[in-house]
């Protein structure tokens, strides 16, 4: 019965942000600059919040998209990072941002190993032994929003912790 519940659950998500009119990205009329980076919600919309605190997922992964969430465009934290503010384990939020609802309001790809390493998404763990296609996917997602990346595949730059 737990297969339907969540597949209801997911269905009804989709529905509901189906039915929102598609973001306009920052450069457009809706704000002549960027969001602030200080800011920490600066790319989370109380349309998206409200999705996520009225949806059927525990409360702890609620917590755990709600602060993701707040994660600025531009920017990456890391699954230690993340939990360090939440009380919690790396591992545990990384089981909580799986199969996330609310992607891409809720970027889950701004989430990154500790060691500055892609980490993972879609199910794919981007360590040793290559890249699959989510991981690429990832790492392009992140490149387009101006994240980048050395020689070895890391992360350049400090780890966003702004969480409120």
């Amino acid at each position: 019965m737990k297969g339907v519940e969540a597949e209801t659950e997911k269905e009804v998500v989709e529905t509901r942000l189906e039915a929102r009119p598609p973001p306009t990205p920052p450069h457009t009329a809706r704000s002549l600059s960027p969001p602030s980076s200080s800011s920490p919600a600066a790319d989370t919309d109380q349309d998206t919040k409200a999705l996520i605190a009225s949806s059927a997922l525990s409360p702890f992964r609620q917590r755990v998209l709600l602060a993701l969430a707040q994660v600025p465009r531009g920017k990456y934290t890391t699954y230690a990072a993340l939990a360090n503010f939440l009380g919690s384990a790396p591992r545990a939020v990384g089981n909580a941002m799986r199969n996330n609802p609310f992607a891409p309001a809720v970027p889950c790809h701004r989430v990154l190993a500790a060691d500055g390493g892609i980490g993972g998404f879609g199910g794919e763990w981007g360590g040793k032994g290559g890249e699959g296609e989510k991981i690429r996917k990832k790492r392009e997602l992140l490149r387009s929003e101006g994240v980048r990346f050395d020689g070895r595949g890391r992360v350049v730059g400090g780890v966003w912790r702004g969480f409120v």
